[in-house]
């Protein structure tokens, strides 16, 4: 049995981010238990996948509605090699899984591939690919499992012709007609990037709109593009009821207003959300403490410390609910492995950044006019229209703004929402604004070089 000082179970950006921050800051011996590809689903089924498909979507889009207005001829018959796009996408992958295993053995940290179970407070075990088991003692556990795609039981939702994001970023050919299930963020996402390939894609959501989580404009907006420049077809407040399989077709059942439709396409991506990943965590011969883990609606329990109800045993990102997102779980480990060290915790996981890579891209932090009216907060709020940033004209992107919420008697920057070109690379401004209590003047003092999308930032604030 060998010993360590933190054993983590996840691989994924939140777990190999704490095992580097454990070893190098704190010299931890730490041990990293994934079952999987280092990177978890975030590198290898997530983000780093689908940004790199939007990549090729964004150009191909660009070449073919703007090409010769831009002098670029002869691109109007250009379509895309789906096959050679997901050869591209694993390439992109295995170098960054790559890089990390590198990670690992630069910072010292042990990797072990295998299942790693739980089997009291002190003791991981795991089952490793060849079928043997390895079992390692442990001063601290920290759980970052992740999430897995939710699947709801809907009649026919066992089609192979029904699939999630997993199997969707693996496909090689080209759909001509794809039904997404959810407009949320993973549902916009492989929107814009199908639709921009050729694809037709018609998005069917139940709440009365998409991205309804976020500020309301940036909902409106973005389905206006989505069916002005995309030819995407929405369906809002819509019900999902059943899908039936008709030879190479499947069909999505659905009411909306009360009245019952259907809509058919190649294939159906369910995109309605992920459910914390706890599948084997838990040995069957696990103590009864263990066994009595505290969670709620299928996520772990922690206090502010990300220590669950086991002394010793922490847990972070996806499995704990709140903000799923790759950023947040980094965060949180990075805290959790501060508090075991009796540290201050190195970042505020209070003001999350949310970015959605969609196009033009949709970011925002802290809190909106309308959250502000909620808590009761006199706030002021400032727009600019990104038509009239330089650098927006001439690069032939789509209408979008940025919005800036601060309050209203001291100026101090309580929030902000932008929709357009590079908005995910800018957002990280407003988010350090909201953090320090910097405020519009603060903000507006500095001299944003031009032509740049960054210029609409020091006209937002002013």
């Amino acid at each position: 049995m060998t010993n360590y000082d933190l054993v983590i179970i996840g691989g994924g950006p939140g777990g190999y981010e704490a095992a580097i921050e454990a070893s190098k800051v704190y010299g931890m011996k730490v041990a990293l238990v994934e079952a999987r590809e280092l990177g978890g689903t975030c590198l290898n089924r997530g983000c780093i996948p689908t940004k790199t498909l939007l990549h090729s979507a964004d150009l191909l889009y660009e070449l073919k509605t703007h090409g010769e207005h831009i002098g670029l001829t002869g691109y109007e018959g250009t379509d895309c090699d789906m096959a050679a796009l997901h050869a591209r996408k694993n390439e992109v992958v295995d170098q960054l899984v790559a890089g990390i295993g590198s990670l690992m053995k630069m910072n010292k940290v042990t990797v072990y591939h295998g299942l790693g179970s739980i089997v009291d407070a002190n003791h991981v075990r795991v089952a490793l690919s060849d079928g043997c088991t390895d079992d390692l003692e442990a001063k601290n556990i920290m759980i970052a499992t992740g999430s897995v795609p939710a699947f709801p039981p809907i009649p026919g939702a066992e089609s192979d012709k029904v699939v999630t994001s997993d199997e969707l970023l693996d496909l090689d050919h080209k759909v001509d007609e794809l039904i997404i299930v959810g407009g949320g963020v993973i549902g916009c996402e492989f929107a814009s990037v199908f639709s921009s390939l050729g694809t037709k894609v018609t998005i069917v959501e139940a709440l009365p709109a998409i991205i309804a989580n976020l500020d309301k404009e940036l909902g409106r907006s973005l389905s206006m593009i989505f069916k002005k420049s995309k030819g995407i077809d929405i369906h809002t407040g819509a019900m999902v009821t059943a899908f039936k399989e008709d030879g190479d077709r499947i069909s999505c059942c659905y009411t909306e207003k009360g009245k019952e439709c259907e809509v058919s396409g190649d294939l159906v991506l369910m995109s309605i959300g992920r459910r914390a990943n706890t599948a084997g965590l838990i040995a069957e011969d696990a103590s009864d403490e263990i066994k009595g883990l505290l969670m709620e609606r299928g996520c772990l329990v922690v206090g502010p410390n990300y220590m669950t109800s086991v002394a010793g045993v922490y847990a972070i990102g996806d499995v704990i609910g709140g903000i799923q997102l790759a950023h947040v779980a980094t965060a949180e480990g990075k805290c959790a492995v501060a508090f075991m060290n009796g540290a201050v915790p190195p970042v505020d996981v209070k003001t999350i950044p949310s970015c959605i890579y969609t196009s033009p891209e949709i970011a925002s932090v802290g809190i909106t006019a309308d959250e502000a009216k909620e808590q009761g907060l006199d706030v002021v709020t400032k727009k600019y229209p990104m038509s009239a940033n330089g650098k927006t004209v001439l690069s032939l992107q789509e209408r979008g703004f940025i919005k800036v919420v601060a309050d209203k008697e001291t100026g101090r920057v309580l929030g902000a929402q932008m929709m357009c070109a590079r908005a995910t690379d800018m957002i990280s401004q407003f988010a350090q604004a909201v953090v320090s209590g910097l405020t519009l003047d603060d903000m507006a003092h500095v001299v944003f070089p031009h032509p740049t999308f960054s210029e609409g930032i020091g006209e937002a604030v002013r």
